[in-house]
């Protein structure tokens, strides 16, 4: 008993840290492991009709490397892209017509469904418009894929391949975003890292578990399930929609595989802290149902995992209180240790890697930040709109 009172609080703190990394290291489906790639595939022998869909706003910047690489792509089957011009005001329709005109490759089509009607996010309505021009050539699946992304030639090949011979309803791959500025470094990998662990990737594979994401990037989606699953109608108002639409083609009983990309890439820059800020402030309070309890419960939990080991090594190296520097330490270590095959997967130096604690505090700020932006009215604002809560946006059904 007499040793036990001679823990500090700061060494309790540390120990319940580490805790929750042993905790989570073993039990959240080894969320930090990145070798979850397209699970194992054979070539049909009869390839099935893709149509791929695009939703662009104003991305004249981007589309001239991700538009050729999608025209691009070495199919067997029929295939053709349906790009949405999303009420863009750079040209991006147009010039997609342009680099269809010279690059050739698979047919394009461009589309405008215009504004979207109150309830719908614009992307949603983009997609809605894509598929419904798509239905008209009977494709088997659809590829859902945003603007920035560029696509190796077989990409098409492989997700077809990979969901025909698993049986997937659904096979997203999480593109490798840019890292090239130095909050890039600092951000990115993080940014998928802890997309993981909430969503760890094993699980989402296994289709009696009720963990469900996917990557809106990259979405290979079976044409039926999307009818069933009434994609995107049913989940026409949410702003994280790979999310949503990953939950309702599971909800009735569909398939998903979500993994880390090789070969499809994220072509957008976010060179300042900024952009990124953007990135993730826009949908953080959304991830958390825009519930105050929730962020507080998040704000909390981020500064136990992540705040607290550095803190109290630091303190416990001040004050002479060796249990307290050593479990904080090791809390550290272990954090570290979970991050280092993200980066190595983003091909960075591991000498990133104890600055985790660093930019989770900043994640701490965006989330709050996307909180405070949803209570002035300003909360998921992108390219010119801004969406209101799901519960403040009347029901069409």
């Amino acid at each position: 008993m007499g040793q036990t009172a001679d823990v500090s609080p700061v060494a309790w703190t540390a120990a319940v840290s580490l805790a929750a990394w042993l905790w989570l290291l073993l039990c959240q489906g080894f969320f930090w492991r990145t070798d979850v790639r397209l699970p194992p595939r054979e070539e049909p022998g009869d390839w099935p009709p893709v149509c791929v869909v695009v939703p662009a706003r104003d991305e004249a910047a981007v589309l001239p490397e991700s538009l050729p690489s999608l025209l691009a792509q070495d199919y067997p089957g029929r295939a053709e892209v349906f790009l949405v011009d999303d009420g863009s005001g750079d040209g991006t329709g147009e010039l997609a017509r342009e680099l269809a005109r010279e690059h050739g490759g698979l047919p394009l089509t461009v589309g405008s469904p215009g504004e979207p009607p109150a309830g719908w996010t614009g992307k949603l309505w983009a997609v809605r418009h894509g598929i419904a021009l798509a239905r008209a050539r009977d494709p088997e699946y659809l590829l859902l894929t945003d603007a920035d992304i560029a696509h190796a030639p077989d990409s098409l090949r492989q997700l077809v391949a990979a969901a025909r011979t698993g049986g997937f309803d659904v096979v997203s791959q999480m593109a490798r975003l840019r890292v090239e500025s130095l909050w890039e470094r600092l951000v990115v990998p993080a940014f998928v890292y802890f997309f993981a662990q909430l969503y760890p990737f094993r699980r989402i594979g296994r289709k009696a578990a009720r963990t469900a994401a996917a990557a809106g990037g990259c979405v290979l989606l079976r044409a039926d399930t999307a009818e069933r699953a009434r994609v995107p109608d049913a989940i026409r108002h949410a702003v994280i929609d790979d999310v949503a639409l990953a939950r309702a083609v599971k909800a009735g009983g569909g398939h998903v595989w979500l993994g880390l990309a090789e070969r499809v890439d994220s072509v957008r820059p976010y060179p300042r802290l900024h952009d990124l800020w953007r990135m993730v402030s826009r949908s953080a309070y959304a991830q958390l149902r825009h519930n105050p309890l929730l962020l507080a419960g998040t704000v909390a939990g981020l500064v136990l995992v992540y705040l607290v080991p550095p803190v109290t090594l630091a303190v416990g190296a001040a004050a002479g209180d060796a249990a307290a520097a050593a479990l904080g330490g090791l809390a550290w270590l272990v954090m570290a240790g979970t991050y280092a095959p993200m980066l190595r997967y983003y091909r960075q130096p591991l000498w990133l890697a104890p600055l985790l604690p660093f930019t989770a505090f900043l994640y701490l700020l965006m989330t709050v930040d996307s909180a405070v932006q949803h209570r002035r009215g300003r909360g998921a604002a992108w390219k010119g709109r801004t969406y209101a809560r799901p519960d403040a946006v009347p029901d069409e059904g």
